[in-house]
């Protein structure tokens, strides 16, 4: 097979999606409702569909909230690849095909504890076989390419070097304290985790059919992004070995090694300052892909796309003037490229990059496409999503990608008689010649003479990327009569390293008056109540959402979710240390710009009434920042709530009741400081 050509950017994929899209909610107008906040517990997710070796069958993920529990639940699905003949195979997610199609690698909750690797057989007994019996789980499992070892990587638990002191004799019976947590490096926590202050990730070899791991590396670092060599004799990651390698100042160095996996022999390929790493051998053993850059003093910057020899020689940038960002690469078979999946623009496309010619976009469309993966013969599969499909399965060829076929269908039981509301993407002119991308959720049965209650949401990041697809938490919104405005100010990814790093040492600020413009963008059409405008978002939103507050009186009410309020403070309490290198100066030498930027210094102009939403084990965004904002809000006497979610780290979404709390705190304090009588649809029903 030969790599294909770039499909021309027509509206062929968008007529076929929009044709399934029709098919599926073509019911009766009288028989639609609303979309109820519970039909959230209903919603299922499918995602990373992988093709047997033959290209006859596929297996795939299939996600669930499990209400008892109040958690998210994964089992896998196999089904023919026309999509016929689907059926549950085993509970668990992220299914690999061995080498030669016999069985599955997958993961699932295992003893001691924790996700655990397993091995299935795809012969009619199925039988699954542990493979792993971990005391931290496996990441990253890889096939070796014979099939008769898996790769992984886990981390080994260490012992700080200061731990430790003699105490004297303990009484008999006597119950002491626990030893202390003895903490010696910089990053010694981690958001979702907790403290990670001794022990270090290595890259491990197990026999497939279950054994004693073999750990291939070694030394007080970290080592990720592992792939196996074509002939099985190395191992290929991603890591930084040397001395110092984790003080602060070498936050973005990595290099790409190799491991024999005979002898554990380390071997260095790329050698300069920068991060280099997410290797990825062509299919002949020559060459090796992976993504880079050289160093710099900039928030934000795209990499681009190289290869080497296999002997790490002969590196060269091969994606051309390409400047977004680079989703996980896949060698095309005949090795004359690889495939990526960019977001881009607000959307997501299927992209090429040639050896000789650089990137060719493949695919157009307003949807998020995502190439999962394919056959030697080229039937592709992945999932596609857009403004009113949550996403499901498609199949494709890669010489057509702008032809597809839809393979799953798990919500229309959901939102097959569901009225959603019509989504607008819209761009307009900010200050310094910024063009900025935006959505409008309206609610169902929108009538432009009327005036609506609207909500500004603001994404975290802040170098992420809103999208035009489907999106449950604005939906829900919009069904209970708010118009939802959302949108991507500079320092958004998606948009190239100019506009991503337009907020360079000035975040949050430079970003402000591009939601501003979107606000009056808004007021001009006509159909926004301009005395009934909120604002809210979380993480990067929430820190938005405060320095809001402190800079304009124009919204009603606002909700500052999970945000960092003072960044002198935050630095000493936050796992992200690397906040650091988004300063001029550290603040010791000069607090003037971490003053300026913190919004707990404009707490004296806030009048707007303010809640937070933040978890309690939060450690991105720690809880003391809230309570610093809300002490101080209280002390003035501006409206405020703290609202501190239980069994939360970063963001009050982790649960799936606290998905259901955020949706319902957020219009209860927009509806207890607004003037306007929203629709009320939390429990269903008829328009």
């Amino acid at each position: 097979m030969t790599h294909p050509r770039p499909a021309p950017r027509s509206s062929i994929l968008r007529l076929a999606t929009a044709v399934a899209l029709a098919a599926l909610f073509a019911v009766p107008a009288a028989a639609q409702q609303r979309l109820a906040l519970d039909q959230y517990m209903d919603m299922e997710t499918v995602s990373n569909p992988q093709i047997s070796p033959d290209g006859g069958r596929m297996v795939y993920t299939r996600g669930r909230i499990d209400r008892f529990n109040d958690s998210r639940k994964t089992s896998l699905w196999i089904m023919n690849v026309d999509g016929t003949k689907k059926r549950h195979l085993v509970d668990g997610s992220g299914a690999s095909w061995s080498p030669d199609g016999t069985r599955i690698l997958y993961t699932a909750p295992g003893e001691p504890r924790g996700s655990q690797l397993y091995v299935r057989w795809m012969d009619a007994e199925g039988l699954a076989t542990p493979v792993t019996r971990l005391e931290n789980g496996p990441s990253n499992p890889r096939w070796s390419p014979d099939g008769q070892w898996i790769a992984f990587t886990s981390r080994v638990s260490g012992k700080a070097d200061f731990a430790g002191v003699d105490l004297p004799a303990r009484p008999d019976g006597a119950e002491w304290e626990r030893e202390p947590k003895v903490v010696e490096r910089p990053a010694y926590k981690r958001d979702g985790v907790g403290y990670i202050d001794t022990g270090w990730t290595h890259v491990f070899v197990v026999p497939a059919g279950g054994g004693t791991p073999r750990q291939l590396t070694d030394g007080n670092w970290n080592h990720s992004s592992i792939e196996w060599s074509p002939d099985g004799t190395e191992i290929y990651f991603t890591s930084f070995r040397h001395e110092n390698a984790h003080r602060p100042e070498h936050w973005q160095e990595s290099e790409i090694y190799a491991v024999s996996v005979a002898d554990g022999e380390i071997r260095q390929l790329t050698d300069r300052r920068g991060p280099d790493g997410s290797p990825v051998p062509s299919p002949d053993g020559s060459l090796i892909a992976y993504t880079g850059l050289d160093a710099h003093d900039d928030t934000y910057r795209n990499v681009r796309i190289h290869v080497m020899n296999r002997d790490g020689s002969g590196s060269r940038v091969i994606s051309g003037d390409h400047d977004r960002q680079v989703g996980p690469m896949t060698w095309a078979p005949d090795g004359g490229g690889l495939y990526f999946n960019v977001s881009r623009d607000g959307y997501r496309q299927l992209h090429f990059v040639s050896l000789e010619r650089g990137v060719s976009v493949l695919t157009s469309g307003e949807h998020l496409f995502a190439m999962s993966s394919f056959s030697d013969d080229g039937v592709a599969t992945g999932t596609i999503a857009s403004a009113h499909e949550p996403g499901d399965i498609y199949r494709f060829n890669l010489t057509h990608p702008e032809a597809v076929a839809r393979l799953t269908d798990v919500n229309s039981d959901v939102l097959g008689n569901v009225e959603l509301g019509e989504v607008e993407e819209i761009w307009y002119d900010s200050t310094d010649d910024f063009r900025i991308q935006g959505w409008i959720v309206k609610p169902p049965g929108f009538d432009p003479s009327r005036q609506y209650p609207m909500m500004l949401v603001i994404h975290g990041g802040p170098h992420a990327m809103y999208n035009g697809g489907f999106n449950f938490a604005f939906q829900e919104h919009a069904a209970n009569d708010y118009v939802v405005l959302y949108t991507n100010p500079r320092g958004s990814t998606g948009y190239g390293t100019e506009f991503a790093n337009a907020i360079n040492h000035d975040y949050p600020g430079a970003d402000f008056p591009d939601l501003m413009k979107g606000v009056d963008e808004m007021l001009a059409r006509g159909y926004v109540d301009e005395d009934n405008v909120f604002v809210y978002g979380c993480s990067g939103g929430g820190i938005l959402t405060s320095y809001i507050v402190g800079n304009t009186d124009r919204f009603r009410a606002a909700s500052a979710n999970c945000p960092i309020v003072n960044w002198i403070s935050a630095m000493g309490t936050s796992d992200a240390i690397s906040y650091f290198r988004t300063f001029d100066k550290p603040f010791w030498e000069d607090p003037a710009e971490w003053i300026d930027r913190s919004s707990i210094f404009y707490v004296g102009n806030v009048t707007t009434p303010t809640m937070f939403l933040t978890g309690e084990m939060d450690i991105r965004t720690p809880m003391p920042q809230t309570e610093e904002m809300y002490q101080a809000l209280q002390y003035l006497g501006v409206p405020t709530v703290m609202v501190r979610f239980q069994g939360e780290w970063h963001g009050t979404s982790r649960r799936p009741s606290n998905f259901l709390r955020t949706q319902l705190y957020l219009r209860k304090w927009f509806e207890k400081w607004g003037s306007h009588n929203p629709m009320t649809t939390d429990q269903g029903g008829d328009r």
